[in-house]
């Protein structure tokens, strides 16, 4: 089973720390932040992993993971040129993902306590071809939000002034290999990048995207604070 890391981008809401070391390489608690999204995919039963990150900071990633064999896993690594996105970095997993595969994608600054085994089992099983998981947060006008009708989402709304509910999109996601056709039928937005939620948004508008609901605690550590607070939580042992 496969799984995806993106491990890109600049970490502009990181700076001083990021002019000249990824994000993902940044200490939270005794780990890189990288391993504990190897560990996660680990424990959900994925054993072929796609590590996708940005060309700066490429070396030190293989010098730290290697084959994936402290987590019990093959890792392969390809590089994002530059940012282009969320979806343009997954596009870069085309080659890896099989055309009757489903597999799990993972922001690399996504830190979290529950395990995605069980999820991941049942999604395998449903003809929906996406799931995200969403999380209830005190301030949703920092995520996608999505608009709830029942069990469906009819909707994502990218950082809204006035959420329609409590809960945003995480950066976890499971696809099956249709996401790379979705992904080419989408339009740079205004800020010139491929946007993970309009991808999610053409799911939605065909019915074919599901959730579930992040019981435990979940941290976008992408932030100095949420760095901060990720590193707190390790050092309390909530999560190894």
């Amino acid at each position: 089973m496969k799984g995806v890391i993106l491990a890109g981008g600049l970490g502009t809401r990181l700076q001083p720390m990021t002019r000249f070391l990824n994000k993902h390489l940044l200490p939270v608690g005794p780990n890189p932040m990288i391993h504990y999204a190897l560990s996660k995919l680990a424990e959900s039963g994925i054993d072929d992993i796609l590590l996708v990150c940005g060309k700066k900071s490429a070396g030190l990633f293989i010098d730290y993971i290697g084959s994936g064999r402290e987590w019990d896993v093959r890792v392969s690594f390809t590089v994002q040129e530059e940012a282009g996105g969320i979806a343009h970095a997954l596009a870069l997993a085309e080659g890896f993902v099989q055309p009757d595969e489903k597999f799990i994608v993972l922001l690399g600054d996504n830190l979290f306590e529950d395990s995605l085994a069980d999820e991941f089992a049942r999604f395998r099983q449903r003809p929906e071809k996406a799931h995200v998981f969403l999380k209830e947060v005190d301030d949703p006008r920092r995520f996608g939000v999505p608009v709830l009708d029942g069990t469906r989402i009819v909707r994502i709304e990218e950082k809204p002034e006035q959420p329609q509910s409590s809960y945003c999109v995480t950066g976890i996601y499971m696809y099956d290999a249709d996401v790379f056709d979705v992904i080419r039928s989408i339009r740079p937005s205004a800020r010139g990048e491929l946007e993970i939620t309009d991808v999610n948004n053409a799911y939605a508008a065909s019915g074919m995207l599901s959730y579930s609901i992040l019981r435990g605690w979940w941290l976008d550590a992408g932030t100095h604070h949420s760095l901060w607070e990720a590193s707190r939580r390790m050092a309390k042992g909530e999560m190894e």
